[in-house]
């Protein structure tokens, strides 16, 4: 008995000091911003939401910094944690242009006692595009106002509209469903709804009362009361050239103009979506113009007017937060600023990117004048110094200050002999170059002469030049994957779009009741779908949409190509390739396209496949909703993953005359029997590629980069750490002192600016006056080291003094 009362008392001793050692640990931290969103954050939930208070469902606006403006979106870089945001507001920004030109797109065609608006499933299908393209939004909608939605889905409904009509995707967590035995989720099930449909009594399920609560994306744009003047909607201009040869400028009214303030995108406060998705969501929010009231016979009474929003929403989860203090790159509103724990003495903050709505997505870096203890290789974590005991915080993650600290030098002078040789012998490829289209072919590239004839490239010089000259390597273009990835992800939504369309909606099917099937796509659809591409991504030059021979509705070619000539224009081109009917003009004969046709003529077991669990209004008026007569339904189409990236390339005679980037991505539909898929066309982007990023520093071995390794760091004190948005121009990186090595100038950077090197070792080519060779980083406690040393000959010298005295 005496024993096991030892061993008990001692094993509650033992638990009494772990729980006191484990509550104890991050005593030292102070509750901040982060913890008082973390326990809003962690409040609601699905089950207590409905009785949850307003003020409870939202988050202040603060708490989502530094949104893209896409004012800025061709000046100043977008950081790599915000170009989700960016693809965010870009596709809210491309439906928006979409279903304005649609809805509008009637005055292009012939009055008849019909209505030229897409069915239902035409926008039920395309939010879903919108979400299964991109696995980082969440969900997608289109909400009318009341009594402004027209359609086509129902007999005798000519100029009527929906009481109310709001197609909305979102994605399903479907680990659970009895369709995957494998029980894990798969991203690739949604949930499509109308939440337009329901009894005109529960005021609470109607989105735009106030009743709804979480409806601030409606009220961000709607309901518009147009008063006084009924021009004061922005209008864009199309030249559309159709395979006939007919021309035609057809102008429409469209969201706000992006040099316009306020632009045309809002993003809403991070929600709650009660009784949806149940999650803390962000939504970007652009509104839809159209003619209303429609078919009066007296234009003078109808109005251009916003009678719609777009809306995609995207996890707030998912999106990082900047706990460093406000500073230059920091200027806030950040409701997260200063929280994090660097030691503000020695070090600064700096965000990471990929770490989402959780503290530590930052490093700390030694302040100017300061360097890392030998033993530390890279910045502090921040996750390591925020998990770090009070003890391991207060003796630790310091940066030990540099003792002797260089001036700048204000005289340069010419290298010596010796030295200028040393570095050309460093670089080879600066002693006998080549020049022009050769000097991307030659064993050690020369950087600069291969950017001197890549921007000497031009439309005025390009007929001087071979073809083959005008089609470049492919790794001259590294980078274009990850750079372009929200412009690839534009074609994939198409594709996924015309795919989905084509596999579920048959035109032949018949329903009960007033409700008939969705029209074929026509060509205003495809027009305006590849159209508003390039209206929504400013990045994007050129989309076009290839069909293959015989498989769009009555038509033998059909490939709608639309660009742009300029930036920030309100002007764009639409042209009907079909009409260009040379065998060596024909688009069939493009490369992506015979080779995505060769790729996927037999062969689909690859595809993505897309559950849909889709809930249609019961009538014309809503009441409630329905399942779809096939329930749940799929369709299989490609990824991103699947599309095809091509070399770049200066289309001389094309009519976007520039270094081109292409991405293009298949569409698949049924065959004529529906046995099986077919492959029907392609969906291809283009971007310009000098506004890619160069990436200079060292790599793997199987890294297709022509420039890898072209740094001028030095390398035994120091490494190449690249910097994004120099363009496609040398200098784009930094040279970092190396474990051990200190940086030694007073500066108020700890770093050798890559463009500030490149500079510098041009002058050493030209055997010019530089300071090329003052750039490398100084061994770490040298200064010290040196004072040592002097203190230590003097010791000796008196110990010697005081024996030659007293001997």
């Amino acid at each position: 008995m005496f024993p096991s009362t030892i061993l008990g008392r001692s094993y509650l001793l033992f638990m009494l000091v772990l729980t006191v050692g484990v509550l104890a640990q991050h005593e030292w931290q102070a509750r901040d911003a982060f913890d008082e969103i973390k326990i809003k954050f962690d409040k609601v939930n699905a089950d207590n939401c409905p009785i949850q208070h307003h003020s409870d469902l939202f988050m202040p606006e603060d708490v989502v910094s530094h949104k893209p403006d896409i004012k800025e979106v061709n000046v100043n870089p977008v950081f790599p944690n915000r170009t989700a945001l960016l693809h965010l507001q870009n596709m809210a920004l491309s439906r928006s242009f979409f279903w304005s030109y649609i809805l509008q797109s009637r005055f292009i065609r012939p009055a008849i006692n019909d209505t030229y608006d897409p069915g239902m499933m035409y926008y039920f299908l395309s939010t879903v595009a919108d979400v299964s393209s991109n696995p980082y939004i969440n969900a997608s909608a289109v909400y009318f106002s009341p009594n402004s939605s027209y359609s086509s889905s129902y007999r005798g409904f000519f100029n009527k509209t929906f009481p109310r009509f709001g197609p909305r995707t979102f994605r399903l967590d479907d680990f659970n469903d009895p369709i995957h035995l494998q029980k894990i989720s798969t991203w690739n099930t949604f949930d499509v709804q109308d939440l337009g449909a329901h009894h005109p009594d529960s005021i609470s399920k109607d989105y735009s009362h106030d009743l709804y609560k979480i409806n601030e994306w409606y009220r961000a744009w709607l309901p518009d009361n147009v008063a006084g003047r009924h021009d004061t909607k922005i209008t864009y201009q199309v030249e559309i050239r159709y395979a006939n040869n007919t021309n035609e400028t057809y102008t429409f009214h469209g969201p706000p103009g992006s040099e316009e303030n306020p632009g045309p995108i809002k993003f809403t406060r991070p929600y709650f979506d009660c009784g949806r998705s149940n999650k803390w969501l962000v939504a970007a929010v652009v509104p839809i113009a159209d003619i209303y009231p429609r078919h009066t016979q007296f234009r003078h009474i109808e109005y251009p007017k916003y009678t719609a929003v777009s809306v995609l929403e995207m996890d707030f989860e998912r999106i990082d937060i900047n706990q460093c203090p406000i500073g230059e790159g920091n200027k806030g509103p950040n409701h997260f600023a200063d929280t994090a724990r660097c030691k503000k003495e020695t070090t600064e903050c700096e965000p990471l990117h990929g770490w989402g709505f959780r503290r530590g997505g930052y490093q700390c870096r030694c302040k100017p004048g300061f360097r890392l203890p030998n033993t530390v290789r890279r910045p502090y974590l921040g996750e390591i110094v925020e998990r770090a005991s009070a003890e391991q915080y207060y003796n630790d993650y310091d940066c030990l200050k540099i003792g002797w600290i260089q001036k700048l030098p204000i005289q340069w002078e010419q290298a010596p002999y010796y030295v200028r040789q040393k570095y050309l012998d460093l670089h080879p490829e600066y002693r006998n170059y080549t020049t022009g289209a050769r000097s991307l072919h030659t064993p050690n590239l020369n950087i600069d002469q291969a950017l001197k004839f890549i921007h000497g490239v031009n439309y005025r010089t390009c007929k001087n030049f071979h073809p083959q000259d005008l089609v470049l390597r492919g790794d001259v273009s590294f980078g274009a994957r990850e750079q372009f990835e929200n412009e690839a992800k534009m074609a994939v939504r198409l594709a996924n779009f015309i795919s989905a369309f084509l596999q579920v909606s048959d035109p032949n099917e018949v329903y009960s009741g007033k409700r008939v099937a969705d029209k074929p796509l026509t060509e205003d659809q495809m027009i305006g779908e590849t159209l508003a591409i390039v209206l929504g991504d400013s990045k994007v030059w050129s989309a076009t949409t290839l069909w293959e021979r015989n498989k769009f509705t009555n038509r033998t070619y059909f490939a709608p190509y639309a660009y742009k000539t300029e930036l920030n224009t309100r002007k764009f081109k639409v042209e009907d390739l079909a009409r260009l009917n040379k065998t060596h003009e024909l688009y069939t004969e493009k490369k992506y396209f015979k080779f995505l046709k060769q790729r996927w003529n037999t062969n689909f077991d690859d595809l993505e496949t897309f559950y849909m669990k889709m809930k249609i209004r019961h009538n014309e008026t809503g009441e409630y909703q329905q399942k779809y007569e096939h329930y749940p339904n799929s369709y299989r189409a490609a990824n991103i993953k699947h599309g095809y990236w091509m070399q770049p390339h200066f289309d001389c005679d094309g009519y976007v005359k520039k270094w081109l980037v292409t991405y293009a991505v298949p569409f698949f539909g049924w065959d004529s029997l529906k046995v099986k898929l077919e492959f029907k066309g392609v969906v291809a982007v283009s971007m310009d590629m000098l506004q890619l990023d160069i990436n200079q520093c060292p790599d793997r071995y199987y890294e297709p980069n022509a420039y890898k390794n072209t740094h001028k760091c030095d390398d035994l004190t120091s490494y190449c750490v690249p910097i994004m948005g120099r363009g496609y121009e040398t200098g784009g990186y930094k040279c970092e002192c190396l474990q051990g090595f200190e940086y030694p100038f007073e500066d108020l950077i700890t770093y050798y600016d890559g463009q500030l090197v490149e500079a510098e070792y041009q002058n050493i080519v030209a055997d010019k006056e530089t300071r090329y060779d003052m750039f490398k980083c100084r061994l770490a406690g040298a200064s010290g080291l040196q004072s040592a040393l002097g203190l230590i000959i003097s010791l000796i010298g008196l110990v010697f003094t005081m024996l030659y005295r007293f001997r």
